[in-house]
């Protein structure tokens, strides 16, 4: 069984930065793609960065240039470094680890970008 534990959230001003991190336990491989994703207040979750094993990443459009993922392997940590918030970044950020057709989530936790 595979378990995500987020942490790293909280309030940040516009064009600040956070790091959100996020410590996987139970069976984790090397293959398992990882990675982040937020859901809005009336919104759908939506991808905001993933990263494979062999370090290729994917960002929403929307985040590229500002945001950073990165992966640990040894320590079954995931990453997301996140520079330049904006307002509308606010929202509920979810670990992810997919493995296969199988998706495993973390509890959630909010980050919310205001002044």
């Amino acid at each position: 069984q595979v378990q995500l534990v987020e942490s790293g959230g909280g309030l940040v001003q516009p064009g600040g930065s956070l790091r959100l991190s996020c410590a996987a336990s139970g069976s984790i491989f090397s293959i398992d793609r990882m990675g982040w994703y937020r859901q809005a207040p009336g919104n759908q979750r939506e991808l905001v960065a993933n990263i494979r094993s062999n370090t290729r990443t994917d960002y929403a459009d929307s985040v590229k240039g500002r945001f950073s993922i990165s992966r640990d392997n040894a320590k079954n940590m995931v990453y997301l470094q996140m520079n330049s918030l904006k307002a509308e970044d606010t929202a509920v950020y979810y670990c992810n680890l997919r493995r296969g057709v199988i998706d495993y989530w973390g509890q959630g936790m909010q980050v919310t970008v205001s002044s």
